[in-house]
């Protein structure tokens, strides 16, 4: 059974930081091209880091700069780090796993806010 576990969500004030984690089992992690997406009340879900199996990573304009995804094989774990934050980073943060099958964690809640 495929598992995504995220952690490390919050409330943070503008301009702080937080690392977002994401825990895999049950598939070949090294294979898989690795996610963080967002999604805020009213919006769609949007990617906000991307890290391939070989280790490239994307990011949109909106968090470039700010944002960095990184991966560690070794312990099938996925991060996000997140600085300079803003209230508009404000959503439901979710892994997510893509190879031939996409997977999604259950999200965690990431609040920006004074």
């Amino acid at each position: 059974q495929v598992q995504l576990v995220e952690s490390g969500g919050g409330l943070v004030q503008p301009g702080g930081s937080l690392r977002l984690s994401c825990a895999a089992s049950g598939i070949i992690f090294s294979i898989y091209h690795m996610g963080w997406y967002r999604q805020a009340p009213g919006n769609q879900r949007e990617l906000v880091a991307l890290i391939t199996s070989g280790g490239t990573t994307n990011y949109p304009p909106s968090v470039k700069g700010r944002f960095t995804i990184s991966r560690d094989n070794a312990k099938n774990t996925v991060y996000l780090q997140m600085n300079s934050l803003k209230p508009e980073d404000t959503a439901v943060y979710y892994c997510n796993a893509a190879h031939n099958t996409p997977y999604w964690g259950q999200g965690t809640q990431v609040t920006v806010s004074s």
